[in-house]
């Protein structure tokens, strides 16, 4: 019987993750917070509901295009630093491969073993400049719509997360009945979220919940008491 192939399963879509776990967490805890303190001011929940509205529009477009402008910002440093490997690989090769030669002798290589590899990649210059990205600047090139992709995951996370609190207020006309159910409903999705998110991120899930739970609270719970002390 032929060996099993070995397949090796790796959780490759980080920078999604990032996105939805930057929008997701701020979207559960605002508009929740935000909700929470209107209601120790304000009658009626339509109020709440035109408030909360507003804020998760005004949210998600902040942080949308937040999310763009650092995944721009790390597509130009990375060609910038690109071209300058480029031309440091044209004008000054020598230095260029005692770096590539400090880089192998990091992982316990002896010079015997590092000499034909350093050869071999001086003859291939993009490669050169490939491994000068990865090995010495820690760099990885950006897929080409990741700023688009980062802007719109993190504002429909923000959205999906503001809507969990404003549902109740959408059915119920009290405020203060409105908020117990918006209390339930957000720890609830707080619990999950930080549940999942420690499972994607590695660590303690149940962990994580709790922490991401505890975050929303305390914030809900200021934002409540400082209204109604204001009021």
């Amino acid at each position: 019987m032929p060996p099993k192939p070995h397949v090796e399963r790796h959780f490759t879509s980080s920078a999604v993750v990032r996105d939805i776990v930057i929008g997701m967490a701020d979207g559960l805890t605002v508009p929740f917070a935000l909700a929470a303190g209107l209601t120790g001011v304000v009658a009626y929940s339509n109020i709440i509901v035109t408030a909360g509205l507003a804020e998760i529009a005004a949210g998600a477009i902040a942080m949308g295009l937040g999310g763009y402008l650092a995944a721009k910002s790390d597509a130009e440093h990375y060609a910038s630093e690109r071209r300058r490997e480029g031309r440091e690989v044209r004008e000054i090769p020598d230095e260029e491969r005692e770096e590539v030669a400090q880089v192998f002798k990091g992982y316990g290589l002896t010079a015997e073993q590092i000499s034909p590899v350093v050869e071999a990649l001086s003859n291939r210059p993009q490669a050169w400049i490939d491994f000068m990205m990865r090995f010495e600047l820690g760099l990885e090139e950006p897929q080409p719509d990741r700023a688009r992709n980062s802007a719109l995951t993190i504002a429909a996370a923000y959205i999906a997360g503001g809507m969990i609190p404003l549902v109740p207020y959408m059915l119920i006309s009290s405020p203060r009945s409105a908020l117990l159910f918006s209390v339930a409903f957000t720890l609830i999705a707080l619990l999950i979220f930080g549940f999942v998110k420690g499972r994607f991120t590695t660590a303690k899930p149940l962990r994580s919940a709790i922490q991401t739970a505890s975050i929303g609270t305390i914030a809900a719970a200021a934002a409540f008491l400082i209204a109604t002390a204001i009021s």
